[in-house]
């Protein structure tokens, strides 16, 4: 289990909540996720650039069988770093939420 760490690239909301979904799958493909967090392309975008710098995700292009022109699909899935750290991110949240009580 990773260390109980506060981490303020993963805590900002919407990157907290696309490491949350991509921690429970191996990997989502890109319109799949924007979806599921109701934002625009750009928004996604620009929160996936910020966590692939950090080590924090991968992104993988991949061809569609379905489509008949060459736009490709972006799957997204959490790197091992990134796994770690949304799991020390989320261990650090509940020690502060346990200190509440």
């Amino acid at each position: 289990m990773p260390e109980a760490q506060f981490n303020d690239l993963i805590h900002a909301p919407t990157r907290l909540r696309i490491c949350g979904l991509l921690r429970a799958v191996n990997q989502l493909d890109f319109a799949v996720l924007r979806e599921g967090l109701g934002i625009s392309d750009a928004t996604l975008s620009k929160h996936l650039k910020t966590l692939a710098d950090a080590g924090y995700i991968r992104l993988d292009k991949a061809a569609s069988a379905d489509r008949q022109d060459a736009r490709r699909l972006t799957w997204v899935g959490l790197t091992r770093k990134g796994k770690d750290a949304f799991d020390g991110h989320m261990s650090a949240l509940r020690s502060i939420a346990g200190a509440i009580d």
